[in-house]
């Protein structure tokens, strides 16, 4: 069984806080289900961005930990805003987690390409 997405997000930040980094849940969605975003600012003036991976990233036995894919790299705020925007119009239960780390760590596990 899935962690809901709250307890999810609560364990999240506190990793990146454990890692050095600093966290904040900037819009809380739904907490059963909401799908999650990650904002990496690499504190460079961009930013990059992690959404759920698609469903044809998972094999016939879907793990019970949550994959990421990486929606955009390197992108600016005003890019940022928009793409974030779209998704709260498509779903409006998302959360969305800020992560300041100049590495651009984002302490997520990666659907292959």
């Amino acid at each position: 069984m899935r962690l809901t997405s709250g307890i999810w997000v609560s364990a999240y930040v506190r990793r990146a806080f454990v890692e050095g980094a600093f966290a904040a849940v900037v819009r809380r969605g739904a907490e059963e289900a909401g799908a999650i975003f990650v904002v990496v600012d690499r504190l460079d003036g961009t930013v990059d961005l992690y959404g759920p991976a698609p469903q044809t990233a998972f094999d016939d036995e879907r793990p019970t930990d949550r994959l990421f894919s990486r929606l955009g790299e390197g992108i600016d705020r005003l890019a940022l805003q928009q793409r974030l925007a779209s998704e709260m119009r498509f779903d409006p239960d998302v959360w969305v987690v800020e992560i300041e780390d100049r590495g651009g760590r984002a302490f997520l596990d990666i659907a292959p390409d």
